[in-house]
């Protein structure tokens, strides 16, 4: 359990950090340079008012010089961001394997309120995670899948892993990009921008075919009922709304790689 708090602890200030990404990254702006400054007026930030969590507190939402609201976006990464670390360690200890679910609920944390707040999901989340994802298949084995069927003569684990991973990843933005070519030639306008076709690369590289599927599943779903009540409730054109397909398949994934194991242990305990 200290190990998990002290994970919890370090997601805080990677919260911090996604945070300056999520406003930074789609206005093309550095990650490091300058430092942390008010997105209203401009002013830097003091290390003591860019504490994770405590510095919103105690300046009550507002920015100390110009007294702007700061938005709640900013607690709830770092919160979420921290909720991820903690459940990973607590759940499979201080291995490779929590460490890779520590990056992947970063990664994805990142790019829902990316998509959320600009529509955009930056290439340094979605290609870099692919590339990061499928390093992982080297140390952290991928489920038996369909890669083992194909290979079934190859003796390496490791290099099955990494085929799975990189099939995993090519398929399924494989398959959601003719979707979304298809439909743009049927309907005759854009339905999916290529960033949710590069996101999916990022969770099948992570999670396997198996995982990716599931989530473009749940994503889906999620989107067409949440999408569907908000044009009803706003009066929207359902016609020219634009949905955040990549925030649904965010939370879908976060859903998936996180507690899919759970349920699906405890699925197979009720068919036993």
């Amino acid at each position: 359990m200290i190990e998990a708090i002290l994970a919890g602890l370090a997601g805080l200030l990677i919260g911090s950090f996604l945070n300056v990404c999520i406003f930074r990254l789609p206005r093309d702006l550095s990650v490091v340079a300058p430092r942390s400054f008010c997105p209203e007026c401009e002013a830097p930030i003091a290390w003591f008012d860019n504490i994770p969590l405590l510095s919103y507190l105690i300046l009550r939402a507002r920015c100390r010089k110009c007294g702007k609201r700061i938005p709640v976006r900013y607690p709830v990464v770092e919160l979420l961001t921290a909720a991820a670390f903690f459940c990973a360690v607590w759940k499979l200890g201080l291995t490779p394997a929590a460490f890779k679910f520590c990056v992947f609920g970063a990664i994805l944390i990142a790019l829902l309120f990316s998509d959320l707040e600009e529509r955009i999901l930056p290439d340094e989340f979605t290609l870099g995670g692919t590339v990061v994802g499928i390093l992982f298949a080297v140390v952290v084995p991928m489920r038996y899948g369909i890669m083992h069927l194909f290979l079934f003569t190859l003796r390496n684990p490791r290099v099955l892993s990494v085929a799975e991973s990189a099939f995993a990843a090519g398929f399924c933005a494989g398959t959601l990009w003719l979707v979304g070519t298809l439909y743009q030639r049927i309907r005759h306008r854009e339905g999916l921008g290529f960033g949710d076709v590069k996101m999916v690369a990022m969770i099948g590289a992570f999670l396997g075919l198996q995982g990716a599927l599931l989530t473009l599943i749940v994503g889906s779903l999620l989107g067409a009922i949440v999408g569907l009540c908000y044009i009803w409730f706003t009066g929207k054109d359902a016609s020219t709304y634009e949905l955040p397909f990549g925030a649904f398949l965010g939370v879908a994934a976060l859903f998936v790689g996180f507690f899919g194991e759970v349920f699906l242990s405890w699925y197979g305990r009720l068919g036993a």
